[in-house]
């Protein structure tokens, strides 16, 4: 394959990332605008991600873009197998969520820098091809990625609710934090229905890529034992891990 990626230094971070460790991170659209239009955007966003989590890449997303207009994630996986391109995965993702205007993900570092590296060939990569896209001048998001660490099993569980439940959940009831479920038949038709976090991958109604599966398998079993779980959040069952959410979101 053609091309090659080249690094850049990033400037250092207040918080520093540990291999081995969780974190919650994320990012909105400068002032809040959309950095999603439409699907083609959230598939573009995808193929970046998969793409960026490699520390020894030979291409990049747009070299794979030069012959046609997009690749989808089987595609760019058989590209990689035909040229025999080994991924030396910069992150761990266990879960992730694409919402309008701002994207939630649950990483692992896997190897030193392997979150500001990943988060930077990404944030890169998408920034191009939306502004050009839409002629949009001046920055897609809302400054640097934020992030928080995961620091035990009890924010871990909540967070995978929150990224894959909660935030499709707001676009039936945004006050929903504030305020509780007030119908909650239309709310679990929205969780289950949409297909832009990892809610699929942990119910098992579809095998992605780029998700690392141990966690899954690790704090639920069986795909029951998740939406038991969840279910149990969006209803406020648990009170007190409903209220946690002010340690680990970032609103």
């Amino acid at each position: 394959m053609p091309g090659f990626c080249k690094k850049n230094n990033m400037p250092i971070r207040k918080i520093q990332f540990t291999p081995g460790e969780f974190y919650h991170i994320y990012n909105r659209g400068n002032a809040r605008q959309n950095i999603f239009c439409n699907d083609k955007d959230r598939y573009r966003f995808l193929q970046a991600m998969y793409i960026s989590n490699s520390n020894n890449l030979i291409c990049g997303i747009e070299q794979l873009e030069k012959d046609k207009s997009g690749y989808t994630l089987a595609e760019i996986q058989e590209i990689f197998t035909k040229n025999k391109i080994i991924p030396n995965t910069l992150v761990k993702i266990f879960a992730d969520c694409l919402m309008p205007n701002h994207f939630h993900f649950l990483l692992k570092e896997a190897q030193e820098n392997g979150i500001s590296n990943f988060m930077q060939r990404l944030g890169t990569s998408y920034a191009k091809y939306f502004i050009t896209k839409y002629d949009r001048p001046g920055s897609l998001f809302q400054g640097r990625f934020k992030a928080v660490h995961i620091k035990s099993d009890y924010q871990l569980k909540y967070l995978v609710t929150y990224i894959n439940a909660i935030n499709p959940a707001q676009l039936i009831e945004p006050k929903l934090k504030e305020n509780g479920i007030k119908n909650f038949k239309k709310v679990w038709e929205k969780i289950n229905d949409y297909k832009w976090s990892t809610h699929f991958e942990f119910i098992e109604k579809r095998d992605s890529i780029l998700i690392d599966k141990n966690l899954i398998k690790e704090f639920y079993p069986t795909p029951k034992m998740y939406m038991d779980f969840i279910k149990d959040i969006i209803q406020e069952k648990d009170r007190k891990l409903w209220a946690s959410i002010g340690d680990i979101a970032i609103d």
